[in-house]
């Protein structure tokens, strides 16, 4: 693989791995604080992350950042 065909950094990698990794690795309270949208705050879960993630193009590129940033470490 050259310089010219490097893969996207989210190739392959689901919303839902994406939820579910960072809920295990940071908690969803921090997931809160980084993110404040209602479905990481007030009773969450994956199922309702998801829901609202997938209809929502600003919190889930927010989100995909942090999945990202928390890789980096």
């Amino acid at each position: 693989m050259n310089a010219n065909t490097k893969r996207p950094p989210l190739e392959g990698i689901t919303l839902e791995m994406i939820v579910t990794q960072l809920s295990e690795k940071i908690g969803w309270e921090a997931m809160g604080e980084a993110v404040p949208i209602r479905c990481f705050t007030h009773d969450p879960s994956i199922k309702s992350s998801l829901k609202f993630l997938r209809r929502t193009p600003w919190a889930r590129a927010k989100v995909e950042e942090l999945y990202l940033r928390q890789m980096q470490r």
